[in-house]
């Protein structure tokens, strides 16, 4: 059979094109099937001077605390959209300052959310009022975050809020208000502190309540006025996080914990100089994608 070599040269390329196509296909299925992970995830996300922690269980379910200041509400939500996240089965702001809820009203009208907690603690700023509006534009109800409060996550971890404790009055200062979550899968476990000072770490001390955790987001982001020797004692974590900005006004994180991490050999990570932080763990065995930074301490004032 005698083909015309135009014809033929045709053919050749659309064959070519399919089996380009099929192989596309086939790649793109690959990359997708290594991108599940069943492993927990926890990204501490770099918003800058404030806390955003995004926490992805083996099986899918979702949980974010905080979302940075208002300026970072977007680059949360896309950092969200880009691990394929709709659904946000916990959200927790823990305490009314801009920095840690000032994007949570972008995330609650981005995406669906399955229970919202947060402190006993009211504050007076538009910043906190747009985050109640929007809570209340989704029919969103609004539960207090306090301490004993055991959360439901997903099975075989265990979710607990430790601080505050709900009967404490701990006057203005919001971040005494600050919720603080344990999370425990198998023997892994994370400790977020938000921005917990000295009082509340005291309170959770005198507790009954097992502290050891494998990492810590340290507390105000590693201002001198959270992160007591005692409290290290008792957690002793393998690994410690500070969520801060370069170059921070607040001139975070403080020499003093820097020395104290530094003293006890705990490997620091910090958002300031890493960027985005990613844990990842099969209940046993916690790997970074990131080795840990400094501890150099920069005066910025």
């Amino acid at each position: 059979m005698n083909f015309n070599k135009n014809k033929l040269k045709k053919f050749s390329l659309n064959v070519l094109l399919i089996f380009a196509l099929i192989a596309s296909s086939i790649l793109f299925s690959a990359c997708d099937i290594l991108e599940k992970d069943t492993r927990l995830q926890v990204h501490f996300i770099d918003v800058g001077q404030g806390d955003s922690t995004l926490i992805i269980s083996p099986n899918g379910r979702t949980m974010l605390i905080d979302a940075g200041d208002n300026s970072k509400g977007s680059e949360v939500i896309s950092y969200l959209k880009r691990k394929g996240i709709s659904k946000i089965d916990i959200l927790i702001g823990t305490h009314p300052d801009a920095d840690h809820i000032g994007g949570l009203d972008d995330v609650i009208e981005a995406f669906e959310i399955g229970e919202f907690y947060l402190p006993r603690k009211s504050h007076t700023t538009n910043t906190f009022e747009s985050v109640l509006l929007a809570a209340k534009s989704k029919n969103l109800s609004i539960k207090e975050g306090y301490a004993d409060r055991e959360l439901d996550y997903d099975e075989n971890i265990k979710l607990k809020i430790l601080s505050p404790i709900k009967s404490k009055d701990y006057g203005s200062d919001n971040n005494l208000y600050s919720i603080v979550v344990k999370l425990d899968y198998n023997q892994a476990s994370f400790l977020f502190m938000g921005d917990a000072e000295y009082k509340n770490e005291y309170d959770m001390l005198a507790s009954d309540y097992s502290l050891k955790s494998d990492v810590v987001k340290l507390g105000h982001h590693g201002s001198h006025s959270s992160t007591s020797p005692e409290l290290l004692n008792a957690v002793m974590p393998s690994a410690a996080i500070v969520s801060c900005g370069y170059k921070n006004k607040y001139s975070h994180p403080h020499k003093e914990v820097l020395d104290l991490l530094e003293t006890s050999s705990i490997p620091l990570y910090r958002t300031d100089e890493q960027g985005d932080i990613i844990f990842r763990t099969d209940g046993k065995t916690i790997t970074a994608n990131t080795e840990p930074g400094s501890y150099t301490y920069r005066k910025y004032k």
